[in-house]
């Protein structure tokens, strides 16, 4: 099954930027029938982390990773050790391959890292903290959209907006993400993070000037804040109209 971790913009950020969409050229295009292949509001989501094909019987491991990582990026060892003044105990972070943070969502997920120490459940970690670990979590990342910019030259041309806002600690939750799928030994896209949101996949079948157009208009603008509540695992389903499954979710 194909996998990837997002984190989803509330209706509100999705009705504001939809509204932009439609205001673009490209939206014109679509409207007049031109094949611009627009990203449908249900499937508009900031990827994480790429996945890629991963075999049925590794989903829990998967999912086991997932909750760890959100576990660590909430209450960091050192700040766990502060607050409770307990011992590191097998969180070692291996090297990142390439000296790369993160990954930018792709068609292909290579297998990387090697099997380190075996470090403690969440449910272990979350007993560890206690109240005043808790004190000191990490809230939900507030983000916004605004700017834009292309991938892509011709026909492989994507259109996306931007992510501003609080960036860094949605980076910090992709690098905790990636740390903790490497050490399941789970493969993964390990490019670095862009924070983005795919608009439209138009290819060539939209004219240059158009597309400069769009660029230009989406470079002033700013779309609401929000914050970005749960991390999702979802699995995709490819085709021409893409349509996503939702297996697991973790608050941040």
């Amino acid at each position: 099954m194909r996998l990837f971790v997002a984190v989803y913009p509330p209706p509100e950020a999705l009705d504001d930027i939809v509204a932009q969409t439609h205001r673009l050229r490209i939206g014109a295009a679509a409207d007049a029938g031109i094949n611009v292949r627009l990203t449908a509001r249900s499937t508009l989501h900031v990827t994480v982390a790429f996945l890629g094909e991963v075999p049925d019987d590794r989903l829990r491991t998967v999912q086991e990773a997932l909750a760890r990582a959100v576990e660590l990026w909430h209450h960091p060892p050192a700040r766990r050790r502060r607050a409770t003044g307990e011992r590191r105990v097998g969180i070692a972070v291996p090297p990142r391959p390439g000296g790369q943070p993160g990954a930018e969502p792709t068609e292909s997920a290579e297998s990387v890292g090697q099997p380190v120490a075996e470090h403690r459940a969440p449910a272990a970690l979350r007993a560890s903290l206690g109240d005043s670990g808790r004190s000191g979590a990490r809230r939900a990342p507030r983000l916004q959209f605004g700017g834009g910019g292309r991938f892509g030259r011709g026909r492989f041309t994507v259109l996306w907006v931007g992510l501003l806002g609080e960036v860094d600690a949605l980076r910090g939750l992709a690098g905790a993400v990636r740390r903790e799928l490497r050490r399941s030994r789970i493969p993964f896209d390990f490019r670095p993070l862009r924070p983005h949101l795919t608009l439209a996949r138009p290819g060539d079948r939209l004219d240059k000037e158009s597309l400069d157009e769009d660029l230009r208009t989406l470079d002033g603008y700013l779309g609401p804040s929000w914050p970005a509540t749960e991390l999702v695992l979802m699995r995709s389903h490819l085709g021409p109209r893409p349509t996503y499954d939702r297996l697991a979710a973790w608050p941040l």
